[in-house]
């Protein structure tokens, strides 16, 4: 499912025209991406919560030029999903 389909899926169930659904969509989007860049974790009671992990500095190896590099520390965005949330995915989607 894209953005354009979830814009359009909203308009049909609410009735609301589609620009103001993709403005509201695109202003959720900047809010989570807003917040995740200052730091901040959103949570969505229910749905789950974007998060920023924190990952550790290691070792990895360039292979073309067989020698050993430092990847330093650095925070990445993530998502937790709810249990609610995990259940019902759990419960409803098949296995392929």
């Amino acid at each position: 499912m894209t953005k354009a389909d979830i814009v359009s899926k909203i308009s049909d169930q609410t009735g609301i025209e589609k620009v103001a659904v993709q403005a509201t969509v695109e202003a959720f989007m900047e809010s989570v991406k807003d917040s995740l860049t200052a730091g901040n974790n959103v949570y969505l009671r229910g749905f789950g919560s974007f998060i920023v992990k924190e990952r550790a500095e290691k070792t990895g190896r360039n292979i073309s030029k067989n020698e050993s590099i430092i990847i330093p520390a650095h925070n990445i965005p993530a998502f937790k999903p709810a249990k609610t949330f995990i259940e019902d995915v759990k419960e409803n989607v098949e296995v392929k």
